[in-house]
């Protein structure tokens, strides 16, 4: 299927991608209200479909949205959009708003939230990054305080992200690495951030303002089922520097590999023997394990 004869699904009903369009009222357009999840199909099958509902569900309910449709329902329209587009690798971007209403700010004039389903190609880092490791920088651009705008809540306002990815823009890296108001290291731009330190896997805990990400979950689970302690502790730059490994996870991203901070080299500035046991681990898993199979013709049930 060329990508033009894509299919989007927005409001119980799929449509070209051509023409998919929503309102210019739309409250998700016009203020970033709304929310959202993005999630990954392997060889036909869509990886921890659940508990991405889950936490969609969680997240409107925090901002006083009403998820039109049913946890069951929206599982079924997940499965009909990836299936209408006939990927078996693909990124789901799952999105619900406010809906349409007027130019003022009250959510009480939007009558009816939108529901909006994309199903593409998956558009990751090229290979050569996963074999050589990302660069790194810290950036002045610091993570909402939880008070201010919880990151447990998966909103459409991304702002803060793209004003960081800027910034790493234009210091030449990738990825970057975003602190909170306290100085602690939080997350990058759309991933969580690990490092390892001899032997025993650290990550910045919930409370400091990161989004407790499902593939951050599961790498911790698969960690322990191999050996590796891992512990949820305040990260410093300085532990980033001096760390014998370190790596971000995220949906698309998956596990990859960071070699260098603000020009400090981590460990040998190669990606680390537990970072490979742990992606080769996340993969197989990922492709076998924690999956709901598409009834499809096309899909591996």
């Amino acid at each position: 299927m060329a990508e033009d004869g894509r299919k989007i699904y927005i409001n119980g009903q799929l449509v070209d991608r051509s023409e998919a369009t929503i309102s210019v009222f739309d409250h998700g357009f016009l203020y970033g209200d709304g929310v959202f999840e993005g999630i990954r199909v392997y060889s036909g099958r869509i990886f921890k479909l659940d508990a991405h509902l889950a936490r969609l569900f969680r997240s409107a309910k925090a901002i006083l949205l009403s998820v039109p449709m049913s946890p069951e329902t929206l599982r079924a329209a997940v499965m009909e959009a990836v299936k209408a587009n006939g990927l078996m690798d693909a990124y789901i971007r799952l999105i619900v708003s406010r809906g349409v209403g007027d130019l003022g700010l009250d959510p009480l004039r939007c009558s009816h939230p939108s529901v909006i389903i994309i199903v593409q190609e998956i558009s990751i880092y090229p290979p050569e990054v996963y074999a050589r490791g990302l660069d790194l920088a810290s950036v002045v651009i610091r993570r909402p305080a939880p008070d201010a705008l919880n990151p447990a809540m998966k909103t459409l306002n991304y702002l803060n992200n793209i004003l960081a990815k800027i910034e790493g823009n234009q210091r030449g890296v990738p990825e970057v690495l975003m602190l909170n108001r306290e100085g602690w290291v939080v997350e990058g731009t759309a991933d969580n951030f690990f490092l390892v330190k001899d032997g025993v896997l650290l990550t910045p805990p919930t409370y400091v303002g990161i989004l407790n990400g499902i593939t951050r979950q599961v790498v911790i689970e698969l960690a322990r089922e191999l050996g590796h302690p891992v512990s949820e502790m305040n990260v410093t730059l300085f532990d980033v520097y001096t760390a014998d490994e370190a790596f971000l996870t995220g949906t698309a991203a998956e596990i990859v590999p960071a070699v260098s901070c603000d020009g400090r080299t981590i460990g040998s500035g190669q990606p680390g023997p537990i970072t490979h046991q742990l992606t080769e681990r996340f993969r197989t898993y990922a492709r076998g394990e924690g999956v709901v199979a598409v009834d499809s013709l096309t899909a591996r049930t």
